[in-house]
């Protein structure tokens, strides 16, 4: 139907303003209408009883890989090629009942999938697409191991170009191919990584010059954002003083960066899930040891480079790296940002408000009258017990664009 009404809600709205309590929501064509305890339905809307649940804006993820999860490498070498795509409507599912309305996908989504659940073909979250990431030969992202085998985490396909490059004009060239494919933002790989076997998050990728040139043929040229896997400090530098918009991981911040950061609203999309994901299913996810090594080994320095950036008035945008690990844990990601020294309230504003302006949208992240309908029902309150957002069955009802796609209220 065109218009919900919604009663007897909590309502936590986004803004980090104060919950309010017993107050209704109307939606009309997908966006919230009116908010307050004193507004009625029109007579031929659908009623929700919210039954004194707490209410708040659909969570929005803004790191994660929805053609993937990862597995051991037999696995990956023995299964078809178009399996994995109707694997991600499955995890794509689990995202959007985890309470997950939008999300930015870092690697590995092409513009069919992003289209298929558009036009409603797929139940998913609302995406945002890098397709692949920008890589240097022999870094993170290249899949070439030391016995000979290159096995990439992602194919190269019609519509998911390689995402290797090396010097200035071959990177220059390998933006406008991922512009060209249909990315929303453009991902690059400018330190080494935890899960990749030939190197090491301390260590830079591309220079200074080539990843100026990433920033310019995407943001100046075209206007499209640029996020950076940056996980050593001078790398994240680099990214920083090139124009880079986000900085995803963060693992070894220092004040001078974080200040820095801070000046230039430069983001921080920390995914602190995801070095605990592998070390807790290192087993089931078939991951080398070199990647649970690597993972031990940053796993302190990561959540206090969190806890100095959040001390500093860095932005933070939530994000979780989910694909690494099983899709549809999302929102364990704010109780390890509360663990971190986060405020209940400012995870959740962290998650809606702040990660709806690091994609640069302006109608959703609230609920606010004229935003977007996305929304979400928690059992119980999260200012309370932030963790029970994790629970897949406290969250009782997803809305996305005024839909509700579950609906388990008793």
């Amino acid at each position: 139907m065109d218009r919900l009404f919604i009663k007897n809600v909590n309502l936590i709205d986004g803004t980090g303003s104060d919950m309010v309590k017993n107050t209704n929501v109307y939606v009309e064509d997908g966006r919230f209408s009116t908010v307050g305890p004193d507004v009625t339905p029109a007579e031929d809307a659908e009623v929700v009883d919210g039954k004194g649940q707490y209410m708040l804006p659909g969570m929005i993820d803004a790191h994660v890989h929805m053609m993937t999860e990862f597995k051991p490498l037999e696995e990956r070498l023995t299964t078809p090629f178009s399996y994995n795509f109707y694997a991600a409507a499955d995890y794509l599912k689990r995202t959007l009942n985890a309470g997950v309305t939008s999300v930015r996908d870092a690697l590995g989504s092409d513009l069919g999938l992003k289209k298929a659940i558009d036009d409603g073909l797929v139940k998913g979250p609302r995406m945002q697409i890098s397709v692949n990431a920008l890589t240097i030969t022999g870094g993170h992202g290249d899949g070439y191991n030391y016995s000979g085998v290159v096995a990439d985490l992602m194919q190269a396909h019609p519509g998911m170009p390689h995402g290797v490059c090396d010097g200035v004009e071959e990177v220059r060239k390998k933006t406008r191919e991922m512009l060209r494919a249909g990315a929303d933002v453009i991902k690059v790989h400018a330190t080494g990584g935890v899960s990749s076997p030939t190197d090491h998050p301390k260590f830079t990728q591309f220079s200074p010059e080539e990843l100026k040139v990433i920033v310019e043929e995407a943001r100046f040229r075209n206007g499209v954002k640029v996020m950076a896997h940056a996980q050593g400090l001078e790398g994240i530098r680099q990214c920083v003083e090139a124009g880079i918009h986000s900085i995803e991981h963060g693992i070894f911040l220092d004040d001078e960066v974080c200040g820095k950061m801070k000046d230039q609203g430069t983001y921080l999309v920390p995914t602190l899930l995801a070095p605990v994901s592998v070390l807790e299913f290192s087993e089931e996810l078939g991951m080398a040891q070199t990647a649970i090594d690597k993972s031990k080994e940053v796993l302190d320095y990561h959540k206090e480079s969190f806890t100095r950036a959040y001390n500093a008035g860095v932005k933070i945008a939530m994000g979780t790296d989910a694909g690494v690990f099983k899709h549809g844990t999302n929102l364990r990601e704010l109780e390890l940002m509360v663990e971190c020294g986060m405020t209940p309230m400012d995870a959740i504003v962290s998650s809606t408000k702040t990660s709806a302006e690091c994609l640069g949208y302006t109608d959703i992240g609230l609920v606010k009258e004229g935003y977007v309908a996305d929304f979400i029902f928690s059992e119980e309150n999260p200012l309370e017990d932030i963790g029970a957002l994790k629970d897949n069955d406290n969250i009782k009802l997803v809305a996305k664009d005024g839909v509700i796609h579950k609906n388990i209220i008793e």
